[in-house]
C-alpha cells in the first residue's frame, strides 16, 4: 500500500501507518510511504490508515485508509466416519464442521440427491454445519456427502449410513436396595437395543411407570432407570423392569428394603419455666424397628454431658430433664437423633423466667407543669426473661400506710405522673415490677415530696339554716371534704343577704376551724335570706358553698281583730263578728283566728273554737257552741300565727238566752206509809234560767186517769204526798220549771206501804239478730226492788272459751224501765263474745246476770287498707308491690277467706286498670308482670274477705326499668349514591315501643343470602335520622334495616328488611382459571366469572403471548359474557405463554387475570411447598404471618396456595377460607383465635391438581387479646342497707383471649327515681355545646380471678344504682355486662332471732319466745316473725308456718298433735323480705286423750261367741296405758238391756274373745284407747249366727264309753247354701251354761270322734253338742247330749281297807305332828298364797308378751266362774248371792255390767253397782262404788266372776282340771282344792296357746307358734273356758265390776 503526501517544509513531514486505529512499524519503507504485508493471513485483514502529519506546524493533519480482505479457501475442521451404524428410531447426528474465509456455505447430498431439510421434518441441519437425523428409518441407510463452498473454494466429504434394529439387552440391571422412608432411590434399568426398547417398570402385577403410564413419586428417567421419590413403607417389595422392542423382551427384578425413617414426631417445644423449677424437653423418636438410635443433646451448639451432674438426666426416650433451673440453663436446645434410618434434629429455646427485679433509682418531683401532680420516674429493671407485665405503684400519703396507687402501669413506661393528689400533703412513692411468675420486691421508698397548700376547694357540706327564733338564723355546716381542704383550715367565712333584694352582702368571719354553726341575730321578723359558706386556710379562701335560703320565723300578731262585735244567739251559742288585722301586724302567716267564751269567775275553763282565716271577706263570722244555758260570758278574739297567738280583743260581757231546765236530782223517796209517802229530791245541776217552781205528779201504775199534779215554788225541795191506797204502785214524776217550761222529768215507781231496795239480776238472756257489729239481747227483767228500773247496763267478756278476758262495760239503755229486750251496737266483726247484764234503779245497781252462752258476730268488709304498701321496679316489665298485711283482729271475718286485691293502672291514663287477687291472707308481697318497659304505674291495693272488700289503700307510683326498644323505627328507606355507599333514612320508634331514653340508632346491613354476619353502623344521638353508609361492595344487594338502643342494649331491628343494590362499576377480576389441556401446540383455559361482577358482565376479553415478547404481540379475542372456557391453538412447543382475561360491564373492561402455561404434554402435579415458618414478631391475637418456599411446579404453574390451621392440642385440620395468589410465598392467616395453640400447613395446586400438604409449621401461640365477652352478672341482691352482694359468672375460657387478670366492677347512682321534677344543672364552661347529665361511673377492680361474688358497700341508702361488670387481662378489658338495677337502702334482715326457747303449755300448745337478731344485722325495722314448725317425724306432711306482723318476741302455737316432738325455727323479716332462720329448737307437747282405735274387725262367729280384735289408735297423743271394750245389745233381751264393759291394761294384746252372747242378736261394740285420758270411741256392730246360709243343726248326739275313752256320734244336718267343710264339738260342765268349743276341725267326712277323757275335769259331768261350718260360718248348733261324768275307775289304793291301812299307820305320826302343824300352819298358808301370787310357776303376763293365734288368729279364751265372797246392796235386798255371767278372761281385763233396765222387777230403776273385792276384803268393806283391783297387789282368789241375775246360771260354776296349760295372756290353773296351781308357765316364744295338756301320749298333736307346722285334723281344740269347775287364779291386774 502507498500513501503520497505533500507539505512544505518537507523536512517536516511525518507519516504514521495504523491498522485498525493501532500503529505499525513493520514492513514500512520508502520514506514511510509503502507498506508491504507478505504472506497474507486472515490476520492481516483489517482497516489500513495512513496519517500525514507536519511537525512543529498548527496545520491539521490529514489522513486517508483502505480495507485490506484476506480471503480462506474451505478447509473442514471435522469430518464423519466413512461408515456410520445407528439404531432405528434412534437420533443420528452426521459432524461436518468446516471453516475458511468467509465463513463456508454447507449443504448436503444423500445419494447425490441434495436434502432440503425446511422440507423434511426429520433433517435438521445444525449450527455448526452437521446434518440430525430424528426416528431412523431402514430407508435412510445410503451414501452422505457434505459440501463447504464460499468464494475461495470448495471441499467435500463422504460417509455411509447404515440403520439396523438388535433385541433390547439390559446392560445394567436393578440391584437390591435399601432405603429409608422419605428419601429417594433410583432402580437402574439401562437397555440396548434398535429400535430403542421401551421400559416398563412393575411391582408385581401393578404398571409404576412406562412411556405412558406414570404414577405419584415414581418416575421414569431417561436412562430407564426407576426414581421412587419420596419412598413410603408401603414401597418395599420386588421390583421389575421390562424392556421391549419390536426384536423383543428383556427383563431385571430386584426388591426394595424400606426403613422407617428416623425422624423426631415430638420435638422439644420453647419452654418458659420458673427459676428453681423442673423442665423437661422431650424428644421423641418414630423409627424402623431394626435400626438403633443414639441421642445428642446439645445446648447453643455445644455437646451437652448429661452425665456431668446431677441437674441434666436424659431419659431412655430421648427426653432431657433438667432440674433446679437457672439462668445458666436459658439457651438453645437442640436434638440430634443419629441412626442407620436416617438423622434428625430439633431445637427448643428454654428460657428460665424469674421474678424480677425491682425497679431502680425512684425519683418524685412536683410537676412543673401541673398542679396537684408528681412526677415519677424509674429506671427499667432486669425483667427476669419473661416480659413485665406491668408495674404496681404504691403511695404513702401523710405517713399513712402503703396503698396501691396504680395497680397496672404500662411496663414500657419509665415514668408517671400522678395526678389527683391534695394540695399540703406529703407523699412517698415505691414500685414493684410484675411478670408472670410474679411481683418483684418494691424499690426503694422515694424520697418525701409535699404539696403546696391551695384555697379550699370544695364549699363546706351539709349546710343548713334553721330558723331559731322570729330574729334569728342557726346555721350549721361541715367541713369541706378533707381531700378538697388543701391544707390546715383556719376558719370560715358567712355571708348573707336578704333573699330577692338587690342589697349587698354582710358577713361573719369564724376564726375558729372547729366551731360548724353560727346563729345569725338581729334579723328581720319573717324574713327570707340567703347564706353561703366557705372556708379558708393560709392560702386563702375556698368556694363558697350553694345557697341555701331560710326564714326568721314567725313572730306573733301585734294587733287584735278590730271591731269585734258578740251577741247570743240560742241558750248555747254566742256568734262573734269581726275585722282582720293588718296584715304588716300579723308577722307570719295567719293561721286563723281563736274564738274564746268564758265564765268571769272561771277564766282557766274557757271555750276556744279556731276559725280558718277567710280572705275574701272583710267581716269574718264565728260561732262559739255547747255553752252552758242561761250564763254569763267574758267574750275575745284573737288572731294567731305558727308561733302563737297575738292579743286578744277587749273581753265582752254575753249572757246566753234561758232554756227549760234538766233533771232535779237525787229524787228518793222516805217516811213510806200506807197511804202517804214523802218524796225529796235536789235542785236541777242545770237550772238553764230562774226556775220558777216544780212540778210533781203521780198516778197508780200504768193507769193514767188516776194522775195527781201539783205546783210547787221554787223553794220547795220535798212533799208528802197522801191519799194514796195502801199495797200499791205509783209512778211519781218531778220536774223543775223556769219561764222557758218544764224541764226534763224524773220518775221512780214505789209501791206504797213497801221502802225500794237494791234491784235483783236479769235472767233468761237469750241472743238474736246477731250481725256484724251488733246483737240483741232478750231478757227477763229480774226483782226490780219494788222501784222501777231507770237503767239497763251490758257488760260482755270477748274471745273464745280459754281466751276469756274481763268483763266490760259495753252499752248502757236508761229510761226504758218496761223493756224486754235491746239492741248492742259497736261490736267488733267475727268475734266471740259472752254477754251478761245488770239493772240500775234508784237504789243502786244489781248483781250481774248469769253469762248468756257464746256467740260470735257475723263478718263484716275490712274496716282498714293494707298498710306500709311500697313499690319498687323489678325488671323491665315488672313492679315490686309489697304492703303490711292485716291483723288477725283486723280480719273482720273468716281468715281463710281473706285476700287482698291489687289494682294497677298507668300514670298517663292509658290502657284500662288490671286487677289481680291474691288469696293468701299473709302474702305481703307481689310481682306485677307483663308491663310496659320504662313506663309508671299507679297501684292500689285493699283487703278482701268471704263478705266485700275494704278500703283501697293510698296511691303508690313505680315506673318499670328502662329495656331495649321493641320494634325498630318506622319508615326505613335506602338509596344507593354510588357503587360503594347509600344513604339509609328512617323516622321515630313508636312512643311505647321505646322502653327508655333513645340513645342512638344502629344500621344493620349484610349482601342479601349471605352467611356472613350483619355489620353495624353507628348513628349517635337520639335525633339522628339518617346514615351515609360507606365501603360497601359494588354492585351488591344488601338488606338493611335499623335499630335504636338505650342504654341498656340494642333493640329490635326494623322489620321487613330493605333491599338496595349498589350501583355498578366495572368488574373484578375473573377467578379459578385453569388449564385442563395443554399440548405442545394448544392449550384449553376455562375459568370463573368474577367474584365481584360489580355489575351485569357483557363480554370477556382473552389475550396470550409469549412471556418473552411485549404485550403488542399479544393475541385478543372478545367472548360472549356466557362464555367460560377458550382453547388457544398454533402455540409453539415447550414455549410458555401469558394468558390474560378481563371482563366487561357497561362500565367499561375491568381488572384482568393473568396465568402462565408451558405448552409441554409432561406435567405433572406440583411438590409440596416448605414447612411453614412464623417468625414471633409476626404472631398477632387473631392472625400471623405464615411464609414458605414453593416447590417444583411440576412443569404446570401453580394456580393458588391452599392453607390448613389445626387449633391445638386436639383440634381437627380446617381450611382457611381465603384464596392465596400463586406467586404467594407468605400471607396473614386471619379469623384466629388470641390466646391459642395452632400448626399451619400448606399446599399448592395447578392444572394437574393438588400437591401433598406440606410439614407442619412449629406449634405457636397467638397473642392475648382484650376479652370479648362479659361475665354474666346471676343477681344483685341488698345485702346491709348500704351494700349490695353481686353474684357473677365469668365469661367462658375461651372468650378471655388471654389469662384473666381480674374483673372490673363499675356502679353508679341512677337518678330517673327521682327526678320527676325539673332539677337545675349549671354548666361552669361557656363555650359547652353539651353536658353529660348522668354521673359517671365508679370503678373496682377485682383481682382474685376466683371470685364469684363481692359485696359492694358504702352506698347511699334509698338510691337506685346501676351496675356493671366487665374482665380484664393484660391487654385490656371486655365489654361491659348489661346494666343491672338495685335499689338500696333495704336489706333482708341478715340475723337470725336469738335464745329460742319452745315450752310445752298443754297437749295442743307450745308456747315459743326469743330475742329479735342482732341490731347490726336487723337492715331495718324488724315489721314481724315467721315462725316455722313442723312434726320432728313428718316434717315435709306437717311443715307450717305462722307470720307475726307485729315486731313481738313470743307465740302460742296451738292445735297442735298431742304428746309430739316438734321443732321450731323463726326467722325476722322487715320490708325488704325475709332473714334466715334460726336454728331449729325441739320440744314435745304434753300428753292428750288419744284418737279414736283403729277399725273393729270380727272373726270366729258362733251363736253365743265372738272374737273381737282392732287397731291402735293412729295418733295415741302419749303413752297408751290400755283400751276399753263396751259392748251391748241393741234391742233388750228378754227385757234386758246389759252394758259389759271390759277394761284391757297396757297397750296389748289388741284382741278379745266374747262367748257370753244371745243367738241372733245385734250387738254394738265400743272400743277407746286411754293415756292419762280416755279418747273417742269406735263403733262396729256384730249379729250373732247363725249366719244366712250356714248350716242347720246335726242330728243328736249319741255318746259311748270306752275305758277313758269317750265318743260322740252324730248324724248331717242340713248343709245350709254351701257344702260343710268341717265340724266344731262344744262342751259345757253340766251345771254351767256356757259353752265353750273342745274339739275344732273335725273333718266334714267324718260323723263319730272319740277323745281321751284326761282332757276332762275329774267327777264332772259334761254336756256335748255339734256344730257344723260351711262358707258362710257357724251352724245352728245340735240339740245337747245326755250329760256324761268323767269319772274313771278307782285304782286300789282308792278302795277303803287300803285307806284304813294308811290312816293306821299314820295315826302315830298325826299325833306326832299335830303340834308342830297348829304351830306353823298359819304361816304355811301365807306361804303358799305368796308363792301362787308371786312365784315363779304363776307367772303374770307382761305387757309385752303376745299369743300366738290359731288358724282363725285368735286364742282360745277362757270364761270361768268361781262363788263370790263378796256381799253388795243388790245381795242383801234379795237375801241372796249374785253371780256374774261368764266374762272373757285376759289377765288385763276389768269388768262391769250395767242393767238400764229391771229385770224381775228385782233391780231399781237407777242402776247399782255390782262390785266385787278380794276374798280378804270383809263384808262390811263391801259398798257400792267402784273398786278395781291394785294390779300389784292382786291375790290369788281375786278374780271376780260377772254375771246377770239368770236363775238358770245359779250354782253353775266351773271348775277346772288340773294340768290344763293355759295361753301365757290369759292363764289360770287351779288345783281341785281351790289352791291354785303351780304349774309352771314357759317364758319361750312357743307359747302352748290353745293347747291341751294330756298327762300320757295322745293323738292329738300340740299346736305350735305360727312358724310351726300347723296343726293336723283332729287337733283339740282348747276351750276358751274350762270345762271342770273350779276356782281358778286370775293374772294381777284383772278385776270387774257390775
Amino acid at each position: 500500500m502507498e500513501c503520497v503526501a505533500n507539505a512544505r517544509p518537507l523536512i517536516k513531514l511525518h507519516i504514521i501507518w495504523k491498522k485498525d486505529g493501532v500503529p505499525i512499524s513493520s514492513g514500512i519503507s520508502d520514506y514511510s510511504r509503502r507498506l508491504t504485508i507478505l504472506n497474507p493471513t486472515l490476520g492481516d485483514s483489517g482497516y489500513y490508515e495512513c496519517e500525514a502529519v507536519l511537525r512543529s506546524s498548527s496545520v491539521p493533519a490529514v489522513a486517508e485508509g483502505a480495507y485490506l480482505s484476506v480471503l480462506e479457501p474451505p478447509q473442514f475442521v471435522k469430518e464423519p466416519e466413512r461408515h456410520i451404524t445407528a439404531e432405528m428410531e434412534k437420533v443420528v447426528a452426521i459432524p461436518c464442521q468446516a471453516k475458511g474465509v468467509p465463513p463456508p456455505d454447507m449443504a448436503w447430498y444423500k445419494d447425490a440427491s441434495l436434502i432440503h431439510p425446511e422440507q423434511l421434518s426429520r433433517f435438521q441441519l445444525l449450527a455448526d454445519g452437521s446434518l440430525q437425523i430424528s426416528g431412523l428409518l431402514p430407508d435412510d441407510t445410503g451414501m452422505f456427502q457434505c459440501f463447504a463452498r464460499n468464494a475461495a473454494g470448495e471441499v467435500q466429504t463422504t460417509t455411509y449410513l447404515a440403520v439396523t434394529s438388535i433385541a433390547p439387552n439390559i446392560t445394567r440391571g436393578p440391584q437390591d436396595s435399601t432405603v429409608i422412608d422419605g428419601m429417594s432411590v433410583i432402580l437402574n434399568c439401562e437397555t440396548s437395543g434398535a429400535p430403542r426398547p421401551a421400559i416398563t417398570w412393575q411391582k408385581g402385577e401393578r404398571i409404576l411407570a412406562s412411556g405412558s403410564v406414570q404414577l405419584p413419586r415414581f418416575t421414569l428417567l431417561e436412562s430407564g432407570s426407576l426414581l421412587v421419590s419420596p419412598a413410603h413403607l408401603t414401597d418395599a417389595g420386588t421390583y421389575t423392569c421390562l424392556a421391549t422392542n419390536s426384536r423383543g423382551v428383556d427383563e431385571a427384578s430386584a426388591d426394595l428394603v424400606v426403613w422407617a425413617r428416623t425422624r423426631i414426631t415430638d420435638p422439644p417445644q420453647d419452654q418458659s419455666v420458673i427459676k428453681g423449677t423442673k423442665a423437661s424437653m422431650s424428644c421423641g423418636v418414630t423409627h424402623d424397628p431394626s435400626v438403633d438410635v443414639r441421642y445428642i443433646w446439645e445446648k447453643d451448639g455445644a455437646p451437652l454431658g448429661t452425665e456431668s451432674g446431677p441437674r441434666l438426666r436424659l431419659d431412655e426416650t430421648g427426653t432431657l430433664h433438667i432440674s433446679q433451673t437457672w439462668s445458666g440453663d436459658i439457651g438453645t436446645y437442640t436434638c440430634k437423633v443419629l441412626s442407620a434410618g436416617g438423622n434428625d434434629s430439633r431445637s427448643a429455646h428454654l428460657r428460665v423466667r424469674q421474678l424480677p427485679h425491682a425497679p431502680e433509682s425512684p425519683v418524685a418531683v412536683l410537676s412543673p407543669l401541673e398542679k396537684r401532680a408528681i412526677n415519677l420516674t424509674w429506671a427499667k429493671p432486669f425483667d427476669g426473661n419473661s416480659p413485665l407485665l406491668r408495674y404496681l405503684v404504691e403511695i404513702s400519703e401523710n405517713n399513712a400506710p402503703w396503698t396501691v396507687l396504680l395497680a397496672s402501669v404500662d411496663p414500657e413506661l419509665t415514668w408517671v405522673v400522678v395526678r389527683g393528689l391534695v394540695p399540703a400533703r406529703s407523699y412517698q412513692f415505691r414500685l414493684c415490677a410484675v411478670n408472670d411468675v410474679g411481683r418483684s420486691q418494691f424499690s426503694k421508698d422515694t424520697e418525701r415530696v409535699s404539696l403546696p397548700e391551695e384555697p379550699p376547694s370544695a364549699p363546706p357540706q351539709n349546710v343548713i339554716a334553721s330558723g331559731r327564733t322570729n330574729q334569728s338564723i342557726m346555721i350549721q355546716w361541715q367541713p369541706p371534704p378533707e381531700s378538697h381542704q388543701n391544707g390546715v383550715l383556719k376558719g370560715y367565712i358567712i355571708r348573707y343577704c336578704l333573699a330577692g333584694l338587690p342589697v349587698g352582702y354582710q358577713f361573719k368571719n369564724i376564726t375558729n376551724a372547729d366551731v360548724n354553726n353560727l346563729l345569725l341575730e338581729d334579723l328581720i321578723i319573717w324574713t327570707n335570706y340567703e347564706i353561703e359558706v366557705a372556708a379558708y386556710n393560709s392560702a386563702g379562701l375556698g368556694v363558697y358553698s350553694m345557697k341555701v335560703t331560710e326564714w326568721t320565723l314567725q313572730g306573733v300578731p301585734t294587733v287584735p281583730p278590730g271591731n269585734v262585735q258578740t251577741e247570743a244567739t240560742n241558750s248555747t251559742t254566742i256568734r262573734f263578728t269581726w275585722n282582720p288585722p293588718s296584715p304588716q301586724f300579723i308577722n307570719g302567716i295567719n293561721q286563723g283566728y281563736k274564738l274564746i267564751a268564758w265564765e268571769p269567775e272561771h277564766e282557766e275553763e274557757a271555750t276556744v273554737v279556731t276559725v280558718r282565716p277567710n280572705f275574701q271577706d272583710s267581716v269574718h263570722v264565728g260561732y262559739v257552741v255547747g255553752l252552758k244555758k242561761f250564763t254569763e260570758y267574758l267574750t275575745s278574739v284573737l288572731c294567731f300565727t305558727t308561733p302563737g297567738d297575738g292579743p286578744r280583743s277587749p273581753p265582752q260581757l254575753v249572757r246566753t238566752h234561758e232554756d227549760v231546765p234538766g233533771p232535779v236530782g237525787h229524787l228518793s223517796f222516805s217516811e213510806i206509809l200506807d197511804t202517804s209517802l214523802k218524796v225529796s229530791w235536789q235542785e236541777p245541776l242545770e237550772k238553764n234560767g230562774i226556775l220558777t217552781g216544780y212540778r210533781i205528779s203521780w198516778e197508780e201504775y200504768n193507769r193514767t186517769n188516776t194522775r195527781v199534779t201539783h205546783y210547787l215554788p221554787n223553794v220547795t225541795l220535798e212533799y208528802r204526798v197522801t191519799g194514796l191506797t195502801a199495797l200499791t204502785t205509783y209512778t211519781i214524776e218531778v220536774a223543775a220549771m223556769t219561764s222557758k217550761g218544764q224541764g226534763q222529768v224524773s220518775s221512780s215507781t214505789i209501791s206504797s206501804g213497801v221502802p225500794p231496795e237494791l234491784p235483783g239480776a236479769p235472767t233468761n238472756l237469750g241472743i238474736s239478730n246477731i250481725g256484724p257489729r251488733s246483737v240483741t239481747l232478750q231478757f227477763r227483767p229480774g226483782y226490780d226492788g219494788k222501784t222501777s228500773i231507770s237503767r239497763w247496763q251490758v257488760e260482755a267478756q270477748v274471745g273464745q272459751n280459754g281466751e276469756a278476758e274481763e268483763w266490760g262495760l259495753v252499752h248502757q239503755l236508761a229510761n226504758e224501765p218496761d223493756t224486754r229486750s235491746l239492741e248492742v251496737p259497736n261490736l267488733n266483726p267475727y268475734t266471740y263474745y259472752s254477754f251478761r247484764m245488770r239493772q240500775v234503779n234508784i237504789v243502786g245497781t244489781s248483781p250481774p246476770s248469769l253469762p248468756s252462752r257464746r256467740i260470735q258476730t257475723l263478718q263484716a268488709p275490712p274496716d282498714v287498707a293494707p298498710a306500709n304498701v311500697t313499690l319498687r321496679t323489678a325488671s323491665e316489665t315488672s313492679l315490686w308491690l309489697r304492703w303490711m298485711p292485716l291483723l288477725e283482729q283486723e280480719y273482720n271475718g273468716n281468715p281463710d277467706s281473706v285476700g287482698y286485691r291489687i289494682r294497677y293502672l298507668r300514670s298517663d291514663g292509658r290502657g284500662r286498670a288490671v286487677v289481680h287477687v291474691i288469696h293468701d291472707r299473709v302474702e305481703r308481697e307481689y310481682t306485677i308482670e307483663d308491663l310496659e318497659e320504662w313506663t309508671e304505674y299507679r297501684v292500689q291495693v285493699q283487703a278482701f274477705n268471704a263478705i266485700g272488700s275494704g278500703p283501697w289503700s293510698h296511691l303508690v307510683l313505680g315506673r318499670t326499668r328502662e329495656s331495649v326498644p321493641s320494634s325498630g323505627p318506622s319508615n326505613v328507606s335506602a338509596q344507593a349514591t354510588s357503587s360503594s355507599s347509600m344513604l339509609v333514612r328512617w323516622s321515630d320508634i313508636p312512643e311505647a315501643d321505646c322502653n327508655g331514653l333513645i340513645l342512638g340508632y344502629k344500621v344493620m346491613y349484610k349482601e342479601k343470602d349471605s352467611e356472613a354476619r350483619a355489620q353495624f353502623w353507628l348513628a349517635e344521638g337520639n335525633t339522628s335520622r339518617s346514615a351515609q353508609l360507606t365501603g360497601l361492595g359494588k354492585f351488591m344487594l344488601y338488606e338493611i334495616r335499623v335499630l335504636a338502643f338505650t342504654r341498656i342494649g340494642d333493640g329490635v331491628p326494623s322489620r321487613p328488611p330493605i333491599l338496595e343494590r349498589t350501583l355498578d362499576d366495572v368488574p373484578g377480576p375473573p377467578v379459578g382459571m385453569l388449564f385442563p389441556e395443554v399440548r405442545t401446540t394448544s392449550v384449553r383455559l376455562i375459568w370463573q366469572p368474577p367474584t365481584a361482577p360489580n355489575g351485569i358482565i357483557l363480554a370477556y376479553q382473552l389475550t396470550h403471548r409469549l412471556n418473552t415478547t411485549t404485550a403488542n404481540a399479544a393475541v385478543s379475542e372478545v367472548l360472549g359474557p356466557s362464555t367460560r372456557q377458550y382453547t388457544a391453538t398454533g402455540l409453539q412447543p415447550e414455549a410458555t405463554y401469558l394468558f390474560s382475561i378481563t371482563a366487561q360491564t357497561r362500565k367499561g373492561w375491568g381488572e384482568a387475570a393473568e396465568a402462565l402455561v408451558v405448552t409441554t404434554e409432561k406435567r405433572d402435579r406440583p411438590q409440596p411447598p416448605s414447612k411453614p415458618l412464623v417468625r414471633q414478631e409476626d404472631v398477632r391475637a387473631r392472625s400471623v404471618l405464615l411464609s414458605w418456599e414453593p416447590g417444583s411446579d411440576g412443569l404446570s404453574p401453580v394456580r393458588f396456595y391452599t392453607v390448613q390451621t389445626r387449633e391445638l392440642p386436639s383440634g381437627e385440620w380446617a381450611l382457611h377460607p381465603a384464596s392465596i395468589s400463586h406467586n404467594a410465598t407468605a400471607f396473614v392467616v386471619d379469623r384466629l383465635k388470641p390466646f391459642t395453640s395452632y400448626k399451619f400447613r400448606v399446599k399448592a395446586t395447578n392444572d394437574i391438581g393438588d400437591s401433598e400438604y406440606s410439614e407442619e409449621s412449629e406449634s405457636l401461640t397467638t397473642l392475648q387479646a382484650a376479652p370479648e365477652e362479659a361475665p354474666t352478672i346471676l343477681s344483685v341482691t341488698p345485702h346491709t342497707t348500704t351494700s349490695v352482694l353481686i353474684r357473677w359468672q365469668p365469661p367462658s375460657e375461651d372468650k378471655i383471649n388471654g389469662i384473666l387478670l381480674g374483673f372490673r366492677l363499675r356502679y353508679r347512682e341512677l337518678l330517673y327515681d327521682s327526678l320527676r321534677g325539673f332539677t337545675l344543672h349549671g354548666i361552669g364552661n361557656p363555650g359547652a355545646t353539651w353536658a353529660e347529665l348522668t354521673p359517671v361511673y365508679a370503678v373496682h377492680n377485682l383481682s382474685e380471678v376466683s371470685l364469684t361474688q363481692y359485696e359492694l358497700d358504702n352506698l347511699s341508702k334509698h338510691r337506685r344504682y346501676e351496675i356493671r361488670m366487665s374482665v380484664y387481662n393484660a391487654v385490656g378489658e371486655g365489654p361491659p355486662s348489661p346494666p343491672q338495677e338495685v335499689f338500696v337502702g333495704e336489706a333482708v334482715p341478715t340475723g337470725a332471732p336469738q335464745n329460742v326457747a319452745v315450752k310445752a303449755a298443754t297437749a295442743t300448745q307450745l308456747d315459743v319466745t326469743w330475742e329479735p337478731p342482732p341490731t347490726e344485722s336487723q337492715n331495718g325495722d324488724i315489721q314481724g316473725y315467721k315462725i316455722h314448725f313442723w312434726e320432728a317425724q313428718r316434717q315435709n306432711e306437717s311443715a307450717r308456718v305462722k307470720t307475726l306482723f307485729l315486731p313481738e318476741t313470743g307465740v302460742k302455737l296451738k292445735n297442735l298433735t298431742g304428746y309430739t316432738s316438734y321443732w321450731v325455727s323463726i326467722a325476722a323479716f322487715n320490708a325488704a323480705g325475709d332473714g334466715p332462720r334460726s336454728t331449729p329448737v325441739t320440744a314435745r307437747t304434753q300428753q292428750a286423750a288419744p284418737s279414736a282405735p283403729g277399725s273393729i274387725r270380727f272373726s270366729e262367729l258362733t251363736t253365743t261367741s265372738v272374737n273381737v280384735s282392732w287397731e291402735p289408735p293412729p295418733l295415741p297423743n302419749g303413752i297408751l296405758e290400755g283400751y276399753r271394750l263396751v259392748y251391748e245389745p241393741c234391742m233388750p233381751v228378754d227385757g234386758v238391756s246389759k252394758i259389759v264393759t271390759v277394761d284391757v291394761k297396757g297397750n296389748s294384746p289388741l284382741w278379745m274373745k266374747v262367748k257370753d252372747l244371745a243367738e241372733g242378736i245385734t250387738y254394738r261394740f265400743r272400743i277407746r284407747a286411754k293415756t292419762f285420758a280416755y279418747g273417742p270411741d269406735v263403733e262396729a256392730n256384730i249379729t250373732t249366727g247363725p249366719g244366712e246360709g250356714a248350716p242347720g243343726p246335726p242330728g243328736e248326739p249319741f255318746i259311748s264309753r270306752y275305758g277313758s275313752a269317750i265318743t260322740i256320734h252324730w248324724t248331717s244336718g242340713d248343709p245350709g247354701q254351701g257344702p260343710i267343710t268341717r265340724y266344731v264339738i262344744e262342751a259345757r260342765p253340766s251345771d254351767e251354761g256356757l259353752w265353750d268349743i273342745l274339739i275344732k276341725d273335725i273333718p266334714k267326712e267324718v260323723t263319730s270322734y272319740t277323745f281321751s277323757m284326761d282332757i276332762l275335769k275329774q267327777g264332772v259331768s259334761y254336756d256335748f253338742r255339734v256344730i257344723a261350718v260351711n262358707d258362710y260360718g257357724y251352724g245352728t248348733p245340735s240339740t245337747p247330749s245326755p250329760s256324761v261324768s268323767a269319772q274313771k275307775a278307782n285304782p286300789f289304793y282308792e278302795e277303803w281297807w287300803f285307806l284304813v291301812v294308811i290312816a293306821l299307820v299314820g295315826l302315830i305320826f298325826i299325833l306326832l305332828l299335830v303340834f308342830v302343824l297348829i304351830i306353823r300352819g298359819q304361816s304355811k298358808k301365807y306361804a303358799k298364797k305368796s308363792d301362787s301370787g308371786n312365784g315363779s310357776k304363776a307367772n303374770a303376763l307382761t305387757h309385752g308378751e303376745m299369743v300366738s293365734l290359731d288358724e282363725s288368729s285368735f286364742p282360745a279364751l277362757e270364761l270361768n266362774n268361781r262363788r263370790l265372797s263378796v256381799k253388795n246392796s243388790f245381795c242383801r235386798k234379795n237375801g241372796i248371792y249374785t253371780r256374774s255371767p261368764p266374762r272373757p278372761s285376759p289377765g288385763s281385763l276389768h269388768y262391769s255390767d250395767e242393767d238400764v233396765t229391771k229385770y224381775n222387777d228385782l233391780i231399781p230403776a237407777e242402776s247399782s253397782s255390782l262390785t266385787e273385792k278380794p276374798s280378804e276384803v270383809s263384808d262390811s268393806q263391801g259398798s257400792d262404788s267402784e273398786y278395781e283391783v291394785d294390779p300389784a297387789h292382786q291375790k290369788a282368789h281375786s278374780f271376780v266372776n260377772h254375771y246377770i241375775s239368770d236363775p238358770t246360771y245359779y250354782n253353775s260354776w266351773r271348775r277346772q282340771q288340773k294340768g290344763i296349760s293355759r295361753a301365757q295372756a290369759y292363764s289360770y290353773t287351779e288345783s281341785d282344792s281351790g289352791e291354785p296351781d303351780h304349774t309352771p308357765l314357759s317364758n319361750s316364744t312357743s307359747t302352748q296357746q290353745g293347747s291341751l295338756f294330756r298327762p300320757k301320749a295322745s293323738r292329738t298333736p300340740t299346736p305350735q307358734t305360727p312358724g310351726n307346722p300347723p296343726s293336723q285334723p283332729g287337733t283339740l281344740y282348747r276351750p276358751p273356758s274350762s270345762l271342770a269347775p273350779g276356782s281358778r287364779a286370775p293374772i294381777a291386774g284383772f278385776s270387774s265390776f257390775v
